[in-house]
Order: structure tokens, then C-alpha cells, then sequence
């Protein structure tokens, strides 16, 4: 009989990409949405429910084996987690599988990870069996700067000369199925990094997709009261801006220059390069309408 699995963050990023994954698996899939009209298009049984309110999350959790627990970042994300694990242990899941962040820890150099670990703790206490993802920087994040890349042939981060092992969200994804496909007993306890399989310089990255766009692309470092005063005029949050900051900050002093074999070793072949991610993502960098922060 196939086990439910229910995802959180549905609309997201890595939560998209996860159903994606886990598409044509013996699985039955949910997806928890803040909202009905946000279930439009997605490869699973809608349940409305919003982590921002506990009372409202039994329906969602009702008759799950395992849960796939993402949440938004905000100071209050602590508070989501634990809404979610409480619902989760009223319903008798069996297994948490969460998505945290790289360097999660009570000392790291950003809230964002601070909090993240609160989470984390939170689960491996929470009496079910669980595992804990913790990935780098997304390659994904550049497609926030493939308007100007398009336009301009340019990209302002203020993120100095720092060296990131970051990642393509589709392999966060495919290490996220392996696990909830995998048996419970196999992942439960552990929690794995995971990066890609180089770290690059954002100079490196403009060589990258210079050569898949066949034009010259050009890092232009900023200070971080430029690129906050670029953020807030895209009506990003101030804390999100905050936290961006922070982590700039971080990743600048060579706090990001990590790799790990963990995709290698879960998915049984290499994690996707960066030439792999800009070729895949090619007509982002040359549409006149790419995204913006």
C-alpha cells in the first residue's frame, strides 16, 4: 500500500522541483497550500492550511506517513516548525524529513541559520523518525539577477570574491525523494549537507555564462547598502534583506567554500555542474522579461 507523503512549501522552489521527482513514484502525494487558488497546477491532493496557525493543520496531516517540512524564512520560523511537528505527532507520522540550511548551528554568523537550528533540534527530539537536509547556496538564485543579465550583460551581488559550493535545486530535490522513497529506518537519524560539485567564484560563475550565452557576462561586487537599497525597491522584505546581508557577509569572509560528496553518494551519480544548470536554464539569461529579486 503507498505511503502518503505530504509537502509543505508546495508552491516553492525545492518543494515544486520535490513533486517533480517524486512524479510516477508509489507514492500518494499532498501538498499543504495557504490557499486554494495556490493548488492550481500542482502534481498533488491539495490541502489548505497554513503553518501560521496550528488549528488549522489536523485535516492536512490526517492518515500521513511521512512529511516533507519546509518552512518560510522569518523570525518565526521556529514557531512554524513546531506547528508542523505537533500536528505531525497528533496524526502519527512516522517520519519528518526537514529542509534546513548549510551551517544550521546555534553559533553560526546569520540568524537565518541560527533559527534553522532551533528547528533542527526541535525535530531530532520530536520522537518520530526524521532526517535533516542542509543545502547550499541555490543556483537557482541566479536566475534573480537574469533580467540584468539579459539587459546589461552584468550582475551586481555583494558578495566580494566569496568561493560557494553551491547547488542546483533540482539535485536538492532528487536527495529529498531518495530519502522518502528510501525505507524509514535507512535515513532516519542523519542529517546530510548537501552542495554541488565544485566551489565557484562569482567571477567563475560570469565565465560560465559567458560561454553557454556565446556573449561576455561580467560580476560587478557591490556594497551591501547598494544591493539593500536594490532588494527594498523590489518590495523584498526588510528582514529577508537583513538576512540576505548576513549570509553576504558570511559567504564574503570564505565561510561558504565547502563541498561534499552527499548527492554522489545518495543518488549514486555526481551532483549537476554549473555549465549544467546555465544550459538547462539558457532562455532565462536572453528573455528580455527574466526574473527580478
Amino acid at each position: 500500500m503507498p505511503r502518503t507523503v505530504l509537502i509543505t512549501g508546495a508552491t516553492g522552489t525545492v518543494s515544486t522541483a520535490l513533486m517533480k521527482a517524486l512524479d510516477g513514484a508509489e507514492v500518494d502525494l499532498r501538498a499543504l497550500v495557504r490557499e486554494e487558488s495556490k493548488a492550481d497546477g500542482l502534481r498533488a491532493e491539495a490541502f489548505v492550511g497554513d503553518l501560521d496557525d496550528a488549528r488549522s493543520l489536523p485535516p492536512a496531516f490526517k492518515g500521513v506517513q511521512d512529511v516533507w517540512l519546509l518552512t518560510p524564512n522569518g523570525p518565526r520560523a521556529p514557531e512554524h516548525n513546531m506547528n508542523a511537528v505537533w500536528a505531525a505527532r497528533q496524526a502519527g507520522v512516522e517520519r519528518i524529513v526537514r529542509l534546513s540550511v548549510v551551517g544550521a548551528a546555534h553559533d553560526a554568523p546569520n540568524r537565518s541559520g541560527r533559527l534553522h537550528a532551533l528547528s533542527d533540534r526541535e525535530t531530532e527530539r520530536c520522537g518520530m523518525r526524521w532526517t535533516i537536509l542542509r543545502p547550499h547556496w541555490f543556483m537557482q538564485n541566479l536566475l534573480n539577477e537574469a533580467g540584468d543579465i539579459s539587459a546589461t550583460g552584468m550582475f551586481s551581488l555583494n558578495l566580494a570574491a566569496a568561493r560557494i559550493g553551491m547547488i542546483d535545486v533540482r539535485d536538492i530535490a532528487e536527495c529529498a525523494a531518495r530519502v522518502l522513497l528510501d525505507d524509514p529506518d535507512r535515513h532516519h537519524g542523519r542529517t546530510y549537507t548537501l552542495t554541488g560539485p565544485r566551489s565557484l567564484t562569482f567571477d567563475e560563475v560570469a565565465d560560465q555564462l559567458g560561454l553557454a550565452l556565446g556573449r561576455s557576462i561580467t560580476y560587478l561586487p557591490v556594497s551591501d547598502d547598494a544591493k539593500r537599497e536594490t532588494l527594498l525597491c523590489y518590495g523584498v522584505p526588510a528582514w529577508i534583506v537583513d538576512m540576505l546581508e548576513e549570509y553576504a557577509r558570511a559567504y564574503a569572509s570564505g565561510w561558504g567554500d565547502l563541498t561534499t560528496d552527499t548527492v554522489a553518494d545518495l543518488l549514486g551519480h555526481p551532483p549537476r555542474d554549473l555549465a549544467d544548470f546555465v544550459r538547462d536554464h539558457a532562455t532565462a539569461f536572453t528573455s528580455d522579461e527574466g526574473p527580478k529579486p
